[in-house]
């Protein structure tokens, strides 16, 4: 019997940690949220990504790694199911759009060493919104560091999540991945949408006989 790992995904501001949440009080699952806040890279990153980017990217990678080490060893391999804010390929996503060429290049070898052995979620929940919501939850969240966010910069994030999202349906046809629009669903504020949710990730997990 797999073990539930389900994980999170989609831009900055879509509600991610929100839902991860969600799902945990409704399963009684493990929760696993990403570390942000403590990224001492984070706020020079958004004055200058071209000059922190390398940084910011490496502590994050560096970090989720410990992260989901923790997880394999705490919980999925005791078969205690885990739901978390973040998939690492997330690392990808950002690198591509921040890293130069050179820098990219190494960023992934050093990903591929790290995420060889690690355990990979059963499951995606991707969480998609239009520019102007994802504005107003990213002032709503009221980080110092978001607000330094472009709104190029936010747009061209968004797309290259759908664009990765599309490639790794493709690429991963084992792993269910569950679409929400976020400009149409509120789970947070509406208790039937976050209802919608449960229920197809009800159905998801009894197809797949987790």
């Amino acid at each position: 019997m797999t073990i539930p790992f389900i994980t999170v995904e989609g831009p900055i501001g879509v509600g991610k940690t929100s839902l991860a949440k969600a799902i945990a009080n409704s399963y009684q699952f493990e929760l696993l949220k990403e570390i942000v806040d403590e990224n001492p890279f984070l706020d020079k990153f958004y004055d200058d990504i071209a000059e922190w980017s390398f940084q910011t990217e490496m502590f994050f990678l560096c970090n989720r790694y410990k992260q989901l080490h923790d997880i394999q060893q705490s919980y999925l391999s005791k078969n205690k199911a885990v739901v978390a804010d973040y998939h690492i390929f997330k690392n990808l996503i950002f690198a591509k759009r921040s890293l130069n060429h050179q820098e990219s290049e190494k960023y992934e070898a050093i990903y591929e060493i790290l995420t060889n052995d690690m355990p990979v979620p059963n499951m995606v929940i991707y969480l998609d919104a239009s520019l102007d919501v994802l504005i107003s939850r990213i002032d709503m969240r009221g980080r110092d560091f978001e607000k330094k966010i472009s709104l190029d910069y936010l747009e061209q994030l968004a797309a290259d999540y759908r664009l990765f999202i599309d490639d790794f349906e493709k690429k991963h046809p084992e792993v269910p991945v569950l679409r929400f629009n976020g400009d149409e669903i509120d789970f947070v504020q509406n208790g039937q949408d976050l209802q919608i949710i449960i229920d197809k990730i009800d159905a998801t997990l009894h197809r797949r006989s987790f």
